[in-house]
């Protein structure tokens, strides 16, 4: 998703306590002693956007301690500003916001993380053939995921584009997880103990197209 630049991201950003700039420094396997709980789960958000879905789930789940990601400045930006409205421009004892780039992931976590639950939600579907590395779900970024992953822990996954499901359910396959469960009309047959709606989801869901969405979990 292309988004103008805001000028006041890095600004704001720099003044938040809850965001982190250069996760990669000095922060691998150590992010349960980065919050007030540590002794809390942690679920993480690749590609959180604007941060809609991550701060209300976030809110909703205080025993619960989530890391949000993204790398475009003007994402985390928007995603600052919903997140203070969420906690109403309190700092959240049990979320983090940080930048990073998902293909670099292993700088980030690793086996001392042990990261309970992925959320992927309406990642880019890189529908070009030579692209398709890029994907979220891809089995390079799956295996990547797979040495911070709580052996029991999940990936849940959201897409609007039936391509993308259907290669990654062939992903997930190939590197060790099984579909606990999935669904190709996630509003008529909910699969999630709740769904928190991302603005992507809103935008498709009023365009008439269905969301398809799975439950992975390791084998």
């Amino acid at each position: 998703m292309r988004i103008r630049r805001k000028k006041w991201a890095e600004k704001e950003l720099s003044e938040a306590n809850f965001y982190i700039d250069n996760p990669e420094i000095g922060y691998i396997g150590t992010w349960k002693s980065r919050f007030k709980n540590p002794k809390n789960p942690i679920h993480i958000e690749i590609g959180c956007g604007k941060g809609i879905f991550i701060s209300t789930l976030a809110k909703q789940n205080p025993d619960i301690n989530y890391i949000a990601i993204d790398m475009i400045e003007a994402m985390l930006g928007l995603s600052k500003r919903n997140i203070e409205i969420a906690y109403e421009n309190k700092n959240p004892e049990n979320l983090l916001l940080i930048r990073a780039n998902a293909e670099k992931i292993l700088d980030i976590f690793d086996e001392n993380d042990i990261i309970d639950r992925i959320y992927i939600n309406f990642c880019n579907p890189w529908p070009k053939s030579k692209h398709n590395k890029r994907r979220l779900t891809h089995t390079r970024r799956l295996e990547d995921y797979k040495k911070f992953l709580n052996p029991k822990g999940e990936i849940y996954f959201k897409t609007d584009d039936d391509e993308l499901f259907e290669a990654s359910l062939e992903y997930f396959k190939e590197v060790g997880f099984k579909t606990v469960s999935k669904t190709y009309d996630l509003h008529k047959e909910l699969i999630f103990e709740i769904n928190i709606e991302t603005e992507h989801e809103k935008m498709f869901i009023e365009q008439g197209i269905k969301i398809k969405a799975g439950i992975f979990k390791l084998v």
